[in-house]
């Protein structure tokens, strides 16, 4: 029998070892768990420009039979979390949670106005195009399933945790009435409306177009 040499017999641990990392890897993925740390990002300033010149502009329709129970939230997402505790898992740093997901620590930096919380009570998860705002653009002509979709997607730069009464005063405004008072994030923010209003389709009004276009001087590409 050939002897094998330490060399060897190293190289062959490190292969198995690869070998069983990707596997435990893809079973995760398979499984349908997500990656935390990492928030969707939207389009390039570029590309978000012809994407902003693409919606529809239309006047905004009333909230008329609106109600957020027609956009089903939040969604169980596998080993026992629902939507709302994987966006503060992932958003958060070290954070510890309790066997049915819901964090009971950690640190949570609210990009909307740069400040940080510790206690996961400090936190809403805010959806970037607000459920009633999605409603008066073109939403309340959806099947219930594709406001599921939008009021649960991960995919999307949709859903933040941010600073609980700044989502409180959004509510379902566009960013003609309401912006986020860090005006550094004034480009992300309108770049991540633009690119989930475009992805699903919504319209605009003019107000809130001249409101993105003003945002959007503000991306250093644009500078």
């Amino acid at each position: 029998m050939a002897r094998t040499f330490p060399t060897q017999r190293i190289l062959l641990v490190v292969v198995v070892l690869v070998v069983a990392v990707a596997g435990i890897w893809y079973a995760g993925r398979q499984s349908g768990a997500e990656p935390t740390g990492t928030s969707p990002t939207g389009a390039a300033p570029a590309d978000v420009t012809q994407q902003l010149a693409e919606l529809k502009i239309s006047t905004r329709t009333s909230m008329s039979g609106y109600s957020r129970d027609k956009f089903p939230h939040w969604d169980n997402q596998g080993h026992n979390c629902n939507t709302r505790e994987l966006v503060l898992k992932r958003d958060g740093k070290d954070v510890k949670a309790g066997t049915d997901c819901n964090p009971t620590s950690g640190t949570w930096f609210s990009v909307y106005d740069a400040e940080t919380w510790t206690k996961p009570g400090d936190v809403d998860i805010d959806h970037m195009v607000p459920l009633g705002q999605a409603w008066a653009s073109g939403a309340r002509d959806w099947p219930e399933s594709k406001r599921e979709q939008f009021a649960n997607d991960l995919t999307r730069p949709q859903l933040f945790a941010v600073t609980d009464n700044l989502n409180q005063q959004k509510g379902d405004k566009a960013p003609d009435e309401w912006k986020p008072p860090l005006v550094s994030f004034w480009c992300t923010y309108a770049t991540d409306w633009v690119t989930v209003k475009h992805f699903y389709g919504l319209t605009i009004t003019t107000g809130e177009k001249t409101a993105l276009q003003d945002m959007l001087r503000r991306c250093p590409a644009a500078s």
